[in-house]
């Protein structure tokens, strides 16, 4: 009987003692570990190793977790989980705004963070099958979108959300509800905000292209939703 590979964590802190915790934690709950105390070093590890999560600390010296979270997600969708003591609801939108999956404010404890390991790399395997609505055309298995045959390239959290939306379409969804689904965490410092601002962007990445526009409806008091489009 085959299985499936165990997922590897890369771990990226400049405190030697948080990165053996945290990597003592997710290894105890089935991930193998790569760390690295910089981004340079990191980056490295992302190029020469399959990682499936990244876990970043947010104030690192010379490369700070979300100048390195931008750098990660300019080359791959691998999901991004950030670690921060700054815990203000402007620098967890900061963070999740530069394409993190997931924000854990420390102190923390280190079951936390494996376990909302756990539900990323779960989350990135579980996807549906292809989704067509109207002229727009979803792959999660390639993590690619076309609208009107014209590829969109989407942040994670956006296909994400997208993709949320889209199978669920003619069917508003709160932003409480997209919270839970798609950030995986029922509460959030500023959670309206940040689901607000992530519609924006897609919104308006999606009306960049003719017809775009129609495929991203806000329904005021209720929530965000995908029209019922025929597909051709």
């Amino acid at each position: 009987m085959s299985t499936s590979p165990r997922p590897t964590v890369l771990v990226v802190d400049d405190e030697p003692q948080m990165v053996i915790i945290v990597e003592f934690a997710l290894q105890t709950q089935g991930f193998d570990v790569l760390t690295a105390s910089d981004g340079a070093t990191a980056l490295h590890l992302l190029r020469s190793h399959r990682v499936d999560l990244a876990i970043l600390d947010v104030m690192m010296p010379t490369m700070s977790g979300l100048t390195l979270c931008q750098l990660i997600r300019a080359r791959s969708e691998t999901p991004v989980l950030l670690l921060s003591a700054l815990g203000h609801q402007q620098d967890v939108i900061a963070g999740l705004e530069h394409g993190a999956d997931d924000y854990v404010v420390k102190p923390f404890h280190p079951r936390e963070v494996a376990l909302r390991a756990q539900a990323l790399i779960r989350r990135r395997r579980n996807h549906p099958g292809v989704i067509r609505v109207g002229e727009l055309v979803i792959d999660p298995a390639t993590q690619s979108v076309t609208l009107n045959q014209q590829r969109i390239d989407l942040p994670f959290t956006e296909f994400k959300l997208l993709t949320h939306l889209a199978s669920r379409r003619g069917v508003p969804q709160s932003w409480q509800d997209l919270l839970r689904t798609v950030w995986g965490t029922p509460d959030m410092l500023g959670g309206r905000d940040v689901v607000k601002s992530t519609v924006y962007r897609l919104r308006s990445r999606l009306a960049a292209l003719p017809g775009g526009a129609n495929y991203l409806c806000t329904l005021r008091g209720v929530g965000y939703f995908v029209p019922d489009i025929p597909s051709p």
